[in-house]
């Protein structure tokens, strides 16, 4: 994977370039990034990057050539651009690009392959391999239905542990540097403590890349042997134009996508997904039979909820959600911010979202959000469907009609 196949971030790959120009490379790095904003496609690119270059920091004298002239000094790229192209024309290239690079590792969440066996990440290898290629923004829901783990808890275990210390005592074969790459250290139990004493003192040219999402889910010996990079959400800029440009994506179903989806481009290709679906039409008729009181219509759109699956559930709820924050826009910026907003929009939505404004205030908005969000998070729980959006249109009712929001 290259730098570009990395949507945004820029001043993130700059910085991991410099830090390899300067020689201020640490021997344990901890990208941390939310779902969605590219963290394990950049450990990847920074990966097959440092894994092409020779080992300059070896104490041994350079190596002359047939005729005796010494070996030139490798010259680093400055940019990640520079990197890419560099990258490329190096005789290992394709072993990184396609994952079979012998002095790259790989260790992530699992479960057990066969009945008796310890679940360990090289049995999962190949699946990786595709994983990768198909889904790099995927999170652990998406790699565990990849392998079918079915409703099995995916565990980095202590004998994935064993293996990992097996595998970096080897020298390297190609490479200047022995990588691992290890995915969702938050799966680490205390299992994780055998890694320590690598960690903090590793054979030499030994880099280990770790990726997570929940900083306070790691533990923390570990964390405080890791060189902290922070991926922050991408830029709504950035995942327009990635829609547009690797997803073939029309520039106005981009700009809607990238704004609902707030940085998260898993988010933006789940949302694509389901574009077809006419989330609009079925809230408005939602909306207009719960606060006017039509049981039998509110029923049957309830009834038509709930038999949009989980995953489409929650991205309706995230719709409308969504809508609520750009009310919210509409309400608190001045003409020319309103404007823009406005652009945003498609038709139908430009002539909902306002009416909104009619009938909420902001507080009313803000207190329905965060009902919408807790609904959000009972369906991935496997919550009734049927009962959760009774429920929910109960206290749609009461924000909306008397302004208070109630238990149900």
């Amino acid at each position: 994977m290259l730098f570009k196949d990395v949507v945004g971030q820029r001043e993130v790959k700059q910085h991991l370039v410099e830090m390899v120009q300067h020689n201020r490379l640490s021997h344990a790095l901890l990208f941390l990034g939310k779902e969605g904003s590219g963290a394990l496609p950049l450990a990847m690119a920074f990966a097959q990057y440092i894994s092409l270059i020779p080992n300059q920091n070896s104490t041994a004298p350079a190596e002359a050539s047939l005729f005796g002239e010494a070996v030139p000094e490798v010259k680093l790229p400055d940019t990640p651009e520079a990197a890419d192209a560099w990258m490329q024309q190096q005789a290992a290239f394709s072993k990184t690009e396609n994952l079979v690079h012998p002095d790259i590792h790989f260790s992530y969440p699992v479960v057990t392959k066969k009945a008796g066996t310890p679940p360990l990440s090289a049995d999962y290898i190949t699946e990786w391999r595709e994983f990768i290629k198909q889904y790099p923004y995927g999170n652990v829901y998406d790699w565990l239905q990849f392998i079918e783990a079915e409703n099995k808890q995916g565990n980095i275990t202590a004998q994935e542990c064993n293996d990992i210390l097996r595998k970096l005592s080897l020298k390297s074969f190609e490479s200047g540097y022995k990588i691992l790459v290890l995915w969702m250290p938050e799966y680490l139990g205390k299992e994780g403590n055998k890694l320590l004493k690598l960690i903090e003192e590793p054979p030499a040219e030994t880099l280990f890349i770790l990726v997570a999402e929940n900083e306070e889910s790691i533990l923390s010996t570990i964390l405080s042997r890791c060189q902290l990079v922070r991926i922050p959400v991408i830029n709504t800029e950035d995942v327009e134009e990635a829609l547009v440009h690797k997803a073939k994506v029309q520039a106005d179903q981009a700009r809607q996508i990238a704004n609902i989806s707030q940085g998260n481009y898993r988010e933006a290709l789940h949302i694509l997904q389901h574009a077809d679906e006419d989330y609009s039409s079925l809230l408005r008729e939602w909306l207009n039979a719960t606060l006017k009181n039509a049981t039998i219509t509110q029923i049957k759109c309830i009834e038509e909820m709930a038999r949009l699956g989980r995953e489409n559930q929650k991205q309706f709820l995230r719709y409308f959600t969504h809508l609520l924050e750009l009310a919210i826009r509409l309400q608190v910026l001045h003409e020319e911010g309103r404007q823009q907003v406005l652009n945003t929009l498609s038709d139908s939505e430009r002539d909902f979202v306002p009416r909104l404004n009619k009938v909420m205030s902001i507080e009313q908005k803000q207190a329905l959000a965060e009902e919408l969000d807790k609904a959000a998070y009972y369906i991935e729980r496997n919550a009734n469907v049927k009962i959760l959006f009774h429920a929910l249109s109960i206290k749609l009712f009461h924000i909306v009609r008397n302004n208070v929001v109630v238990s149900v």
